[in-house]
């Protein structure tokens, strides 16, 4: 069987607080976008992840995929599976790939084996993984709060709107990011500013990831400078970094920054 799992970008980021348990109060909105991995599992003889295309640091058998199959085989018995993960969604980008991919395999088995789990349900196994694993069970745009683990639903529809996401040669480890932060209460919470038309977003949305991480890595900085002088109506770094993506009011092709950059295009 196989899935699809797409990544997210951040709508505004505020980070509010560290907390007692390591991790940060924020608020964001997370939104789905088409940029995607494939997974596959079949019947195996031992339970194993195989990872082709985009490379990942690290060790296979430490790959979210392979925790979540084994957070579900620990709960109801499954058999072995090869899974098989077809990597394309940048990695260190801030698009929230592995969450993604953990989150798509959960429900890949809940449909292979008929678990009949409930979104809550799956939305519990995923928090075990990460942060942001949850939102791709429901996988709309959401509010999200807390540790980016608690969600509201958001009415917004981006479709009418060019959507570019670029992706710079940097890797961006999210640890790294946090320690850089000051956290601090926003002026106005994200989700108010979703009532606002995106041509109103440039002076009031932020992404309090960006100064720390445009201060260490000057060209992200200077490549949401190139997508403003593109003509994008709005740009702002994803997450903690590194991939920035930009919302335009007509079709668009940027040729330059292909030559250094992966660049997606109708996101």
């Amino acid at each position: 069987m196989l899935a699809f799992a797409n990544a997210k970008i951040n709508l505004g980021l505020n980070v509010i607080e560290k907390r007692s348990d390591g991790y940060h109060t924020l608020e964001t909105v997370f939104y789905p976008v088409k940029i995607y991995d494939t997974i596959e599992i079949t019947d195996a003889d031992t339970t194993f992840c195989e990872i082709r295309g985009v490379a990942i640091p690290g060790d296979s058998k430490d790959n979210l995929c392979l925790q979540a199959y084994n957070l579900l085989k620990k709960d109801f018995g499954l058999p072995p599976q090869q899974i098989t993960l077809f990597k394309n969604i940048p990695v260190g980008a801030g698009l929230g790939g592995g969450s993604a991919d953990a989150a798509f395999l959960i429900k890949l088995v809940n449909d292979k084996f008929k678990l009949e789990l409930s979104v809550n349900a799956m939305e519990d196994y995923a928090r075990l993984l990460g942060a942001d694993c949850a939102f791709f069970i429901g996988n709309k745009p959401v509010y999200a709060t807390d540790r980016g683990d608690r969600f509201e639903p958001l009415d917004i529809d981006l479709s009418s709107w060019n959507m570019v996401l670029v992706k710079p040669p940097v890797h961006v480890s999210t640890a790294d990011a946090f320690r850089g932060l000051k956290p601090a209460s926003p002026a106005v919470n994200v989700r108010e500013l979703m009532s606002l038309p995106p041509d109103q977003w440039k002076e009031v949305m932020k992404n309090d990831f960006e100064e720390t991480i445009f201060r260490k890595y000057p060209e992200i900085a200077q490549l949401k400078a190139d997508l403003y002088h593109a003509g994008a109506t709005f740009a702002l770094m994803s997450g903690s970094g590194s991939s920035v993506f930009a919302i335009f009011d007509h079709p668009v092709t940027l040729p330059g920054l292909e030559q250094t950059n992966r660049v997606f295009y109708d996101i």
